[in-house]
């Protein structure tokens, strides 16, 4: 027996609950822009899925002004410079003398912790375990997509405009036609075995290794919490690495004349990081619109990707914004061409960050000793410091 779906109506329909797709739904309803949030997994889950972040102060501004919470200023580490370390020596880039910006460390799963607490405070129609399953009728003035709950309960939700912030294995992209998008994306050969371990911080500010032996992040989550990272084969197999192996591995990616060492602890997480550079264009068709990762994707190594979906979020809520309240869809029909300038941005500077960085597949000595020369070239300039500063700590928002 077919069931007939139970509709849904509404001005907004989001697709995704992570942190972009609640960041949305939180500022439309805060100007009174009904919407409704389908998520597929539930919310432990997303809880529990541990991912570093590092917020722009303009991503801080975002939570805090618009009123979701405060936490990520009292539980947020504010950070104001990083260190590039190569040829076994340290050279730190002061944030705030550099280009007056600061960022914040604020895992991302808090991020979410915070919105999706916000969404509930304030009766925000959220469905989490919920899978989309079609999406009709984007080309007219009413999209319409059908979603399932864990009951198996059918749904069909009407609005004027859906937004795809399901991820980068977003069901939304790929219901665009294939003859009107164009996909730009490079595969990294290597990827980032990432741990988390009980031990206090190795240093006051994150550390950028490149070494001989591959790169290295030596980062941080609390007082007594660390992430870390070291290049690696994307295939590699976390279970054949014991705690003294990775350490000394993280070890060696770091030493150098002033003998440095890294505080260890228990390691109580492990997991190896594929990560690649993907943009989809356009951003939108018809009254479909991907923030996100749904849209676009960047290598860690420049910490854009959260900045970005939020950046994403800030150009669609104000064209939404002015839909609803003057009935113009020119800011809609800009979106894409506005938003994909920030990306292309993101994409350079994370592009750029990462061949710099880490150790060329195939251990190529001219592009190894390019890099070195880039590294030098940036740290003894003011402007090459200025540069990375002001990449890494984020361009205003649009």
């Amino acid at each position: 027996m077919v069931q007939n779906p139970r509709i849904l109506k509404t001005k907004v329909g989001i697709i995704g609950g992570g942190p972009a797709g609640l960041m949305l739904s939180h500022l439309l309803a805060k100007t009174g822009i009904e919407n409704i949030v389908v998520e597929m997994r539930d919310h432990e889950a997303i809880r529990n899925t541990h991912r570093a972040g590092i917020l722009e102060a303009q991503a801080v501004k975002m939570l805090t002004e618009s009123g979701v919470d405060g936490r990520v200023l009292t539980h947020g580490d504010e950070h104001a410079g990083i260190d590039l370390r190569f040829n076994g020596e340290s050279h730190p880039l002061d944030f705030r003398d550099l280009v007056d910006a600061t960022v914040t460390l604020y895992a991302q799963n808090e991020v979410f912790v915070d919105l999706a607490a916000a969404r509930q405070r304030d009766q925000g129609d959220v469905r989490y375990s919920c899978e989309v399953t079609e999406i009709l009728d984007m080309e007219t003035s009413t999209p319409k997509f059908r979603f399932t709950d864990a009951q198996g309960n059918l749904f069909e939700v009407h609005a004027d405009v859906i937004v795809g912030a399901d991820g980068s294995r977003s069901f939304a992209r790929r219901q665009m036609p294939e003859t009107l998008r164009k996909d730009f994306k490079v595969a990294y050969p290597f990827a980032w075995f990432g741990i988390l371990t009980e031990a206090p911080k190795s240093a006051p500010e994150l550390i950028y290794a490149n070494s001989p032996h591959g790169f290295a992040l030596i980062s941080q989550r609390s007082e007594t919490v660390q992430r870390m990272y070291f290049q690696c084969d994307p295939n590699e197999d976390v279970n054949a690495w014991s705690d003294d192996r990775i350490w000394a591995e993280l070890q060696k990616r770091v030493d150098g004349p002033d003998n440095f060492q890294l505080k260890t602890g228990e390691i109580f997480d492990k997991t190896v990081l594929s990560f690649r550079s993907f943009v989809r264009e356009p951003l939108s068709h018809g009254r479909l619109f991907l923030i996100g990762d749904a849209g676009h994707t960047v290598p860690p190594t420049g910490a854009k990707g959260l900045n970005l979906a939020f950046a994403d979020v800030k150009v669609l809520f104000e064209a939404l914004d002015s839909y609803f309240s003057t009935g113009s869809e020119q800011l809609l029909d800009g979106y894409s061409d506005l938003a994909l300038k920030r990306v292309w941005k993101a994409q350079n500077f994370s592009y750029w960050m990462t061949s710099m960085l880490h150790t060329p597949v195939g251990g190529d000595p001219f592009m190894a000793k390019r890099a070195l020369g880039e590294l030098e070239t940036v740290t003894s300039s003011r402007f090459g410091q200025q540069y990375l500063a002001e990449s890494y700590t984020g361009w205003p928002h649009s």
